[in-house]
């Protein structure tokens, strides 16, 4: 006989927390799915029964199968079943923007962040994204919650963790930007900035030796930065040759955070695996961008965080970045516009942190009012995603092998990827988020 899903009881489920979370998957559990979309971009299949055990997929196939004694029977045969959602851009620390967020870089202790990162991570997870990629923490409390969560202490998403984020000093990532003279020198000491190709290699072994999973680094300015710098190339040729090369030396995969045309050919020359932003192209960087492999990761959704915060406080930014953000909400969606026809890769990513966590699904509906196809969109954020970050056999299509990274929504995304923004279920390596 099986046994239906159902939600602890209060009691019980606190008793759990006393539980590795590994130990309170089923032993098995059978799903069936009205309509399964096990690699977006194929055929929709019809009813179909997927079968889970100790966290992994262990069986696809057609029809709605009978379950073995013992095993639990997860019923979603109204709803369209789909691979666990990928963000490549998220930054889980934090919430606030503007001077919020500074603040909150000088009062919150690295034990509060990292509560903030469990709650976003959470918030995130529940929206049906079962795996990130966290792309700056200068503290380490994304380091240590992508422990936690892979050895079943909290639940949270995959994280695929990036560290601190490296530029040149007075660059995006220079955290002393905005601060008095005084206090300049003990914002600057995380050892993220570098000056110089040699020095550059330094900061990418400081990251790798943290345990980072892939390096990130800023070869223009920034929107959010407090510098009047502009948002061009803030990095010499070879100091960015030298991020990649010694980052591909250790097998990490590098991101660029690059707004400006010129510091995104810098990282495309240089061998970058994705490019975050990509603001202002011209006719030579579509054309270099489109002969190359890289990622595009378009970010979108930063646009709805800045209204958002602006419409509750038109003071949120400081004047400096409020011209910048005005720019970015008038320009965002031009790049995927024209990279999307010339064939660039896409994958998704959200920035959230900049925008809201929780509501990653936003992206969806911009990248389709910006060019990209349904399907498309769908699959840059599970085949392709997980091809950017190196998971591939892991994650990103529901097959036999794979995590148990599973969702699933109330109708067809394809139709209307706005359904995205509301996710009935979600599974993460066999675990049911309540």
């Amino acid at each position: 006989m099986t046994k239906p899903i159902y939600l602890l009881p209060l009691a019980l489920a606190a008793s759990l927390l006393a539980v590795p979370l590994a130990a309170q998957a089923p032993a098995r559990a059978v799903i069936h799915a009205g309509h399964l979309l096990a690699e977006p971009g194929k055929p929709v299949r019809g009813a179909s029964t997927i079968v889970v055990e100790n966290g992994r997929i262990v069986a696809v196939t057609e029809g709605y199968q009978p379950a073995e004694p013992g095993a639990t029977v997860i019923d979603l045969k109204d709803k369209y079943v789909l691979p666990g959602l990928i963000d490549s851009h998220v930054h889980l620390t934090s919430d606030a923007g503007g001077l919020a967020g500074q603040l909150e870089e000088i009062t919150l202790s690295p034990a509060a962040q990292a509560f903030n990162a469990e709650v976003n991570g959470m918030k995130t997870l529940r929206a049906g994204f079962t795996t990130v990629r966290n792309l700056g923490d200068g503290d380490g409390a994304t380091l240590a919650l992508r422990d936690a969560i892979a050895a079943g202490k909290v639940r949270g998403p995959r994280i695929v963790d990036a560290g601190n984020a490296i530029s040149g000093s007075a660059g995006h990532m220079d955290g002393s930007l905005g601060y008095r003279d005084e206090l300049r020198p003990f914002f600057a000491g995380a050892g993220n900035t570098c000056n110089g190709a040699d020095d550059c290699r330094r900061a990418v072994r400081l990251q790798v030796g943290r345990g980072a999973d892939v390096i990130k680094f800023a070869s223009t300015g920034g929107v959010n930065s407090r510098i009047g710098a502009g948002l061009g190339k803030q990095m010499f040729d070879d100091e960015a040759q030298a991020i990649v090369d010694t980052a591909h030396l250790f097998g990490k995969k590098v991101a660029v955070h690059a707004h400006g045309a010129d510091g995104i050919r810098l990282a495309l020359v240089a061998g970058a695996d994705s490019i975050e932003h990509g603001t202002i192209l011209d006719d030579a960087t579509i054309d270099l961008w489109a002969k190359s492999k890289t990622y595009y990761v378009p970010t979108l959704a930063t646009v709805n965080g800045y209204r958002e915060r602006l419409a509750a406080n038109p003071d949120a930014y400081a004047p400096d970045v409020l011209a910048k953000i005005q720019w970015r909400i008038s320009i965002t969606g031009k790049s995927l516009e024209q990279l999307v026809p010339r064939g660039v890769r896409i994958a998704f990513g959200t920035d959230a942190g900049v925008s809201k966590h929780g509501r990653n699904g936003d992206e969806f509906e911009l990248m389709v009012q910006h060019g990209m196809t349904p399907v498309a969109a769908l699959r840059a954020a599970t085949v392709n995603a997980a091809d950017l970050l190196g998971l591939s056999d892991q994650i990103g299509t529901i097959a036999p092998g794979k995590s148990a990274d599973i969702i699933a929504v109330a109708s067809d995304p394809i139709a209307d990827v706005r359904v995205l923004k509301s996710v009935d279920f979600v599974m993460a390596r066999g675990l049911v988020v309540e």
